[in-house]
């Protein structure tokens, strides 16, 4: 073979392991993502920020990334760079596997947020940082060595290897593997990816830089404008990722499917507008941008009929997909010369970090209300707004097509910025409490809902009733939403009051309505994981105060709070631990069940609230239930307008094997669906996708 041939051939060798290095760290790089964050999730509540605090984590860890790889490329020889990433890459095995120390368990009322960060940090901190660094640094080295290559298209590579990762971890992973199994088999993969890395560096070190490499790209370099407009789309789009994360997450299930499909969608844009130019056509998607928009701010707001499950998924979905094309199509179109690729990366990660933690820390602590989402359907398309009248033709051409069409955008703008914050504004009219922490935005709202109904006091989690109240003083006591007299939990309440005292465990306050079936000599004893619904029950609420039952209330997760007490032989035992329409998963496994009947009586009541508009959740009871031969039985009830109650599902399980058959119960069971193929949740294992309606 000739010279020039071995020259080639070790090209394209060199070419494919970089390649193959960018691919495997793009793939480890997002499926730990929702790995770590379902292995985290039970230990705080199962609330749909934990995976938004994730994110945020991942962003400012892809901006140290991001950051290294600048700093390092632009200040350290390329054997010293080899060097110093051979270093960190041993180190990182250390780190193995990525389980996370149960030392990382919240045991009091402190924010969350700092405990996630620090176990995530403890847990995959280096690991995430080399590997997050990975794609801009190898470019950079297959940049500037005669190596040659396309870096922009490695950029492209990167994103589809981790569109991959994402796609397969509900499809294949989850329904498949335990955590752990998971977490083992992340571990091992990491650990082929350090000996490839390693390997890379090893032989970059010696590579002999381009003596043209200053010059190799003409021109001048990105101005302040540049830099800062990279940023804002990154971010705009990065906003609008997070936000409608959060809100299907919280509105709909917190689960690894809807964290991921925003995320997919999201990289998606990005692989079609690096990967070449003609995916992202300006007269394409900039009409379907202005729909999108409208659509998203349509549906947030109050005027907006329901929607079934997979209409909002697909609304909100189709919508973000065509915002990032338009902000990645022109982040795109604004990159600059291979030479500045380090720089254009560490300002979008820059601008991805920024926009998480607006979303993920600055929202949740400056807004009384979940303001975030319009405010970044706004800043998405002023920004875009900008990048389009900063080009040349739209400030010279008067009366043009072009001028015209920015005169359109312009005014579409602002309409959509009065059109938001009008909505927000009416949103939160007239409560009586706006209140929001990490766990979600909270509130209390006054309100006759008919002629023939008295006034009431409302609770609202999300989009969620959590619990109403009349407020004339001769209707106060009575139970209404979910708990009323004919619910399943109503009905076991009732008949128990026959007998003597009784002693309640209730897992989610609310507004404290079951308390309403309180006597004297009762206790009720509630666990609430959210102190700002502690503060709004007692004084918002008089369900509480009024009841002459001794009431208990143990702030924090219900199943930490529950596995460290001592048997607390409950007559009956309920699980109603809503947030918003999402359901803790961490309360519904078989391990949980086994908490469950350790604090019962032996011919204790556990009843378990099932109501959910996406979710089939009786099968999942039933079936763990059935494993601990216990007799079950569903009860659905119907809405009494002049009662203010709701329809309502409870999941009924005894330990007394005659005790359904009465016929008080008989007279309102229903038989429980049957669902093919579904898998015992444990611990280690759920799978919401199987039970989505």
């Amino acid at each position: 073979m000739s010279p020039v041939s071995l020259r080639t051939a070790d090209r394209t060798s060199g070419i494919a392991l970089f390649a193959l290095t960018i691919f495997t760290s793009a793939f480890l790089l997002f499926q730990v993502q929702p790995l770590i964050a379902k292995l985290i999730l039970p230990w705080f509540g199962g609330s749909a920020a934990v995976w938004t605090t994730c994110m945020l984590f991942f962003q400012m860890a892809l901006l140290l990334g991001y950051l290294y790889a600048h700093v390092t490329s632009r200040s350290l020889p390329p054997e010293r760079q080899a060097w110093l990433h051979i270093g960190l890459l041993t180190l990182s095995l250390l780190c193995l596997p990525i389980l996370p120390s149960a030392w990382w368990k919240p045991s009091g009322s402190d924010d969350p947020l700092w405990r996630i960060l620090g176990l995530l940090a403890a847990t995959i901190g280096l690991p995430y940082f080399l590997i997050s660094s990975t794609s801009p640094l190898l470019q950079s080295w297959l940049a500037r060595t005669r190596t040659g290559g396309v870096p922009y298209r490695l950029f492209a590579l990167s994103n589809a290897g981790s569109m991959l990762a994402l796609l397969s971890y509900p499809i294949l992973i989850e329904p498949t593997l335990t955590n752990k199994q998971q977490a083992w088999s992340w571990s091992a993969g990491y650990a082929f990816f350090v000996l490839l890395c390693g390997f890379v560096a090893f032989r970059s070190r010696t590579a002999r830089v381009l003596e043209t490499y200053e010059h190799f790209e003409e021109g001048d370099g990105p101005a302040l404008r540049d830099h800062l407009l990279w940023l804002a789309l990154a971010g705009s789009a990065s906003a609008l990722l997070l936000a409608v994360t959060n809100h299907l997450s919280q509105n709909v299930a917190s689960i690894p499917f809807l964290w991921i499909l925003p995320l997919t969608l999201y990289l998606l844009s990005f692989i079609l507008c690096f990967e070449s130019s003609i995916w992202y056509q300006r007269a394409v998607f900039l009409p379907l941008f202005a729909i999108a928009l409208g659509a998203m701010a349509y549906a947030l707001s109050g005027s907006a009929p329901d929607a079934t499950f997979r209409k909002q998924i697909a609304i909100f979905a189709a919508a973000l997909f065509i915002c990032c094309m338009v902000c990645h199509g022109e982040l795109a179109r604004l990159k600059p010369a291979a030479k500045h690729l380090t720089g254009f990366y560490l300002m979008t990660s820059v601008g991805g970090a920024i926009g998480g933690l607006f979303v993920a820390f600055i929202a949740p602590r400056v807004f009384n209300a979940q303001y975030e989402f319009p405010i970044a359907i706004f800043c998405c398309a002023l920004t875009v707004l900008i990048v389009y009248y900063r080009e040349e033709p739209f400030r010279v051409a008067l009366r043009s097509p072009r001028q015209l069409a920015w005169t359109f955008a312009f005014a579409a703008t602002v309409f959509l910025a009065v059109y938001t914050t009008k909505n927000a504004r009416n949103e939160v009219s007239g409560a009586v409490v706006l209140v929001r922490n990490f766990y979600g935005a909270l509130r209390v709202n006054d309100t006759a809902k008919s002629a023939e109904q008295d006034a009431t006091r409302e609770l609202t989690h999300g989009t969620i009733n959590h619990g109403e109240q009349f407020l004339d003083p001769k209707r106060r006591h009575e139970p209404t939403t979910y708990y009323g007299p004919e619910s399943g939990i109503g009905m076991v309440l009732r008949d128990l009051s026959t007998g003597g005292p009784i002693r309640v465990g209730v897992v989610g306050l609310g507004t404290g309505t079951i308390a309403a079936y309180g006597r004297a000599g009762d206790t009720y004893r509630y666990y609430e994981i959210n102190p700002l619904v502690i503060q709004i029950a007692r004084r918002d609420f008089t369900y509480l105060s009024d009841t002459p039952a001794k009431v208990e209330i143990a702030l924090g997760d219900a199943r930490l709070s529950l596995e460290r007490e001592q048997p607390e032989n409950f007559d009956v035992l309920a699980v109603d631990a809503f947030s918003s329409d999402s359901i803790p998963v961490h309360l519904l496994t078989r391990e949980a069940f086994a908490l469950y009947l350790r604090h019962l009586k032996p011919d204790g009541i556990l009843a378990i609230h099932v109501s959910n508009r996406y979710l089939d959740l009786a099968p999942v009871v039933n079936q763990e239930a059935v494993a601990q031969n216990k007799p079950v039985l569903l009860i659905d009830s119907d809405s009494d307008q002049a009662a203010d109650t709701s329809e309502a599902s409870w999941v009924l399980v005894s330990s007394r094997r005659n005790y359904w058959d009465k016929p008080y119960f008989q007279k309102v069971s229903t038989p429980i669906p049957k669902r093919a193929r579904l898998r015992m949740w444990t611990d280690d294992y759920s799978n919401l996708w199987q039970i989505l309606k």
